[in-house]
């Protein structure tokens, strides 16, 4: 078996936090054990580039119990956590081929390695798996039954490659489902975030001014995780829709350039690239933070930071404090890199737990309708959806009512008014 990871010694050690966090992924595991006798992915090969945590370790372990034959890549250089690698390659037998802190060549060859182990459906965070798939091997297109994706960022990528018709097969945005977005975006990205920022940098939320530039579900997750610590939270919005639910929502709402001078702790949750740049950095106060929790570093515009400084130093792990021409500075998170994997270890286990169940769902079903979905992103099905969530509601000991029939027949009608 063919791998790339960091150290076949730190397998121990990454065996026992996927055992920690499958015990906070029931939905899962109930899936797992539902399907290991059945294998519904039996001679099915993944390839996927996703986040290397201990939550996508329990998602390989359950499709490949399915009868998958699965390979992983990370979809960041800086989110693959090396003892989770090290631990599926020797003890689960899966390929691995992530290294935290890859540069850019090491990154796309080990997209290329998971390519080339097998790609009748690809699983991709960020659509990176899928246009290098496009890029270098277009022959393969046809052979490739579906995809999914599992980011805000991704689907963006996918939509724009659908729309200029060069999607060469049919991709499922489970990015877009129900039980993902509401709950990993706002509640996974709201806390993972916050724990990022307090592991790189120990400072006190509470009485700060935190600038959440984004109100998308993300940029939401954020705002309230950081008010909920004391925060003031300030938000800088485009869209006026997004704006005006901030504003209601109790946050001020201003341009990004008004909130520059103001905010102690900077924090960009877009998905697009240069949101922070030297017009901004030039305004900030002495030892401001800023990092980005979208899923690229493209949002802030490093090369400005690099510009406006003289000097700059590893001053406490993943951060890196930038010293201005004027003595001021400034603190960058995680290179600009997805903060809360490249500062912490991302999303709680029981968050992913739906995200994940949706993605080993939407294999099967990518299995099961294999040359009969047009070449387009899809929204996984509904009745998947509420599937998950009434499994999440169960294993959280939540009951819910019922609609009798004669409900039913009431909102499938039409002739009933006042």
């Amino acid at each position: 078996m063919e791998y790339d990871i960091k150290d076949k010694g730190l397998s121990d050690r990454g065996t026992q936090r996927i055992e920690w966090a499958a015990s906070f992924m029931p939905v899962l595991y109930s899936l797992r054990e539902l399907f290991k006798k059945e294998k519904p992915l039996k001679g099915t090969s993944i390839a996927a580039c996703l986040h290397v945590t201990t939550e996508t370790a329990n998602l390989m372990i359950a499709l490949k119990e399915a009868g998958a034959n699965v390979a992983l890549s990370a979809s960041n250089p800086l989110s693959t956590q090396d003892d989770v690698a090290a631990a599926l390659v020797l003890k689960f037998d899966i390929p691995v081929f992530a290294v935290r802190g890859a540069d850019k060549d090491r990154y796309y060859s080990h997209i290329r390695n998971a390519l080339e182990s097998g790609h009748d459906i690809t699983m991709d965070d960020g659509a990176d798996l899928v246009s290098t798939l496009h890029k270098e091997y277009p022959s393969l297109l046809d052979k490739v039954m579906g995809g999914t994706e599992e980011t805000t960022t991704g689907v963006i990528r996918l939509r724009a490659m659908a729309k200029e018709g060069v999607l060469g097969y049919p991709v499922i945005a489970v990015n877009d489902s129900m039980t993902k977005y509401l709950f990993d975006n706002r509640y996974g990205t709201g806390q993972s975030t916050i724990d990022g920022i307090l592991r790189a940098t120990n400072c006190l939320i509470a009485g700060s001014y935190f600038v959440v530039i984004g109100y998308g579900w993300c940029g939401k997750g954020v705002a309230k995780r950081a008010s909920g610590m004391g925060a003031k939270v300030i938000v800088a919005e485009v869209n006026p829709v997004k704006a005006l639910e901030a504003a209601m929502d109790g946050f001020q709402v201003m341009p990004l350039r008004e909130a520059a001078p103001i905010g102690d702790i900077f924090v960009t949750v877009t998905g697009d690239k240069w949101v922070i740049t030297k017009e901004e950095i030039s305004k900030m106060k002495d030892n401001a933070i800023i990092g980005n929790a979208g899923h690229f570093n493209v949002e802030i515009k490093l090369e400005d930071l690099e510009d406006l400084s003289i000097d700059q130093k590893e001053i406490r792990d993943n951060l890196t404090q930038f010293r201005l021409r004027d003595g001021r500075r400034i603190n960058l998170l995680g290179k600009g890199r997805l903060l809360n994997l490249s500062c912490a270890e991302g999303h709680p286990a029981m968050v992913m737990d739906m995200s994940f169940s949706d993605q080993f769902y939407s294999a099967i079903y990518i299995r099961e309708n294999a040359g009969k979905l047009e070449k387009k992103v899809y929204i996984l099905p509904e009745e998947i959806d509420q599937k998950v969530a009434r499994i999440k509601l169960e294993t959280m000991n939540i009951g819910i009512d019922e609609l009798t029939e004669e409900q039913k027949k009431y909102l499938s009608s039409w002739d009933k008014g006042t």
